[in-house]
């Protein structure tokens, strides 16, 4: 215990620089700004922001980016509930019944319980992933590479089955995920693989073409297409305070949650979106008010929001203890990190300390600035909304540019970014979802290491992924995960929860 407060003072002794603090800020005004805004979710904006982090050092770079994330999830409700449109998709949920809400003359009571739950949810996470961070760290630094290659294994495949869409297409996209990973000189032999004779590629294909082309510029593309709808609340906010009753009704909705929210965080392709539609769920069969779902119940929205926040904190339980991603944003903070010249995983907290803890301190303070920025300051967002988007995009579009030509001063990136532009593009019209690409894009290189060492010591021995017990148990998890999601019953009802 004393430990643990030591290491969380330092974190904030990291946390409250001046300049931490700044970025901290500034990623809590971004993300607050991307969630109200339809159409721009995180993934795309941390794709488009990677290159104005290489100048910042690591620890600032990424409390910016998880700032953009969790924020994210705060401005979703505000689109949500006053306009029935969610500016991100966990706040999907957060229409049904904050929408209503709104309609009955209580947007003021709906948007405070949002605010105040995801304050909870996210401190209470925050409190989580510092405790079991270094115990994890612990577990995971006994892990050989064996165990280290079928738990990638295992993360790939339960992205591939909780992604939206058909399980086939989701695998089909892992699969070309690490293919292009593969791209480049090969460390060991020093040949060339997939080059095609292109001298540029010979370093490998860069994460930030990837990322911002299939995420970034591709969703600007699709949103320039959909028309714009925004029917903005004409009714007054409202009072903030919520009633006696609300309060009564609100508490155990946001206690829920906030556990829900926690372990489906925790999960390979999990995240947000997954916890908020689990929490909905489980409030319209536990809640006392079950009744009034569909009518404004508050629960409807105080343990989806709860949800959503605390699955986007406890998301960097993997990602700093085991050096995984869970999801696509947090594949993008890997990516960051490595091009800060960092390999996440279980020796960070060793050897990253500052980052480690200073990242875990600022998301305590982020929620804090959360809060001061999103119950005062709605009348600022709800104008925000009133901003059209086609006045937005050009500027994005060369601020992009500029970012990707500035990384190596190359225009074979711009080309690169362009052709992974197209590529999401027609991801989107096949419904086939670009998130396990992006995993497996970052953990390809990673598993094919882990095999040659596994491989090494066995001395070409594949029974070594079943002889040691944590490689085999993982290994039996992804089979039996990949298997049910194949049987016809469950992939019905997968399809029909996200549709929902």
């Amino acid at each position: 215990m004393e430990t643990l407060l030591a290491n969380l003072a330092h974190g904030f002794y990291v946390a409250l620089s001046f300049q931490n603090l700044l970025f901290a800020l500034l990623g809590a005004l971004i993300g607050t700004a991307i969630g109200v805004l339809p159409g721009i979710g995180p993934v795309a904006t941390i794709s488009l922001l990677l290159p104005i982090t290489f100048g910042q050092p690591a620890t600032t770079a990424i409390i910016m980016l998880a700032g953009i994330y969790y924020g994210a999830q705060y401005g979703g409700s505000t689109t949500a509930i006053l306009l029935n449109l969610p500016g991100e998709v966990s706040s999907v949920v957060t229409t049904l019944e904050g929408y209503k809400m709104a309609r009955n003359g209580r947007a003021g009571a709906a948007l405070a319980t949002s605010a105040l739950g995801s304050f909870f949810a996210g401190s209470v996470s925050t409190l989580i992933v510092a405790a079991s961070g270094p115990l994890l760290t612990s577990v995971a630094l006994s892990f050989g590479p064996a165990d280290y290659f079928s738990l990638m294994l295992l993360g790939l495949i339960i992205s591939s089955v909780l992604a939206q869409g058909s399980v086939l297409k989701s695998v089909a996209m892992v699969v070309l995920g690490v293919l292009l990973g593969l791209v480049g000189t090969d460390v060991q032999t020093g040949q060339q693989r997939f080059t095609f004779g292109i001298a540029e590629l010979s370093d490998g294909i860069g994460f930030v073409p990837v990322a911002m082309g299939v995420f970034g510029i591709a969703e600007i593309i699709l949103n320039l297409e959909r028309p714009e709808a925004r029917d903005v609340l004409k009714t007054k906010v409202g009072s903030l305070w919520l009633t006696k009753e609300e309060w009564k009704r609100a508490t155990p909705a946001v206690l829920r949650g906030t556990v829900v929210g926690s372990v489906l965080g925790i999960l390979p392709g999990g995240g947000a979106s997954l916890a908020s539609f689990g929490s909905y769920m489980m409030e319209r069969k536990m809640s006392k008010g079950r009744a009034q779902f569909g009518n404004g119940a508050i629960e409807g929205v105080a343990g989806p929001e709860a949800a959503n926040n605390a699955a986007a904190q406890t998301s960097f339980i993997p990602l700093l203890t085991l050096g995984i991603p869970a999801n696509a944003v947090m594949a993008l903070m890997v990516g960051a990190l490595i091009i800060q010249g960092i390999q996440p995983g279980p020796r960070m907290v060793e050897a990253q300390p500052d980052l480690f803890w200073g990242l875990i301190c600022s998301m305590w303070l982020g929620n804090l600035m959360l809060l001061v920025i999103n119950l005062p300051m709605i009348g600022m967002w709800v104008k925000l909304l009133a901003v059209p988007y086609r006045y937005l995009y050009p500027s994005i579009l060369i601020f992009c540019a500029i970012g990707v030509y500035s990384l190596n001063n190359n225009v074979f990136d711009v080309y690169m970014t362009i052709l992974f532009t197209l590529c999401g593009y027609m991801f989107n019209k096949l419904k086939m979802e670009p998130a396990p690409l992006l995993i497996g894009f970052v953990l390809g290189p990673m598993m094919e290491e882990h095999l040659r060492r596994a491989m090494l010591l066995s001395r070409g021995d594949p029974m070594i992924f079943l002889q040691r017990p944590i490689s085999a148990t993982m290994l039996a998890i992804a089979a039996i995960a990949l298997g049910l999601m194949l049987m016809p019953n469950l992939r019905k009802g997968k399809e029909e929860a996200m549709a929902g």
